[in-house]
């Protein structure tokens, strides 16, 4: 079973799924969708299209340069079979797609790193700004009527202002 790649988003295209489009210079183009092969036609070009493998590699959104990758190139010359190679490929497969895996991971987490810090500084600045719908009205003015002032009278004590009991 022959696994080909979509000419325009590079994702995989299975036997018997696509579309195929041959060109006056016997170049075959090999489409997974109709989306791909209507932007085809339109003459766009997939590294400004966003949505495309080739975009995100070039903005740096997906790895570019990783040993795991050598695995999946095509190769077009025939080995004889053997049981045991065959066997040990299987094995090597599995593990080859964890590393792969793992390393995607982590180039993920490195490149959404300073998301965290950018996220909380603009809703922290968004909060200062809009925090008059949060806060009553009256919270927000500084009350300078509100500070007690504590003052002591002392009385004198005269005959005169004393009721007689």
């Amino acid at each position: 079973m022959r696994l080909e790649k979509c000419w325009f988003c590079s994702s995989t295209i299975y036997p018997g799924h696509g579309i195929q489009f041959v060109r006056n210079d016997a170049k075959i183009f090999r489409f997974c969708r109709s989306k791909c092969h209507k932007n085809f036609k339109m003459k766009r070009n997939p590294r400004k299209v966003k949505w495309t493998k080739a975009y995100r590699r070039l903005h740096g959104k997906d790895m570019t340069q990783d040993a795991t990758f050598e695995f999946e190139r095509k190769r077009n010359r025939p080995e004889r079979y053997d049981r045991n190679l065959t066997e040990n490929t299987l094995k090597a497969i599995k593990t080859i797609d964890k590393v792969k895996f793992r390393r995607e991971e982590t180039h993920h987490k490195n490149r959404m790193k300073g998301k965290v810090a950018k996220e909380r500084k603009e809703a922290r600045k968004e909060l200062d700004q809009q925090i008059h719908m949060l806060v009553a009205p009256g919270a927000m003015v500084k009350d300078t009527s509100a500070a007690k002032v504590t003052v002591k009278v002392q009385h004198e004590s005269t005959d005169e202002n004393r009721m007689e009991e």
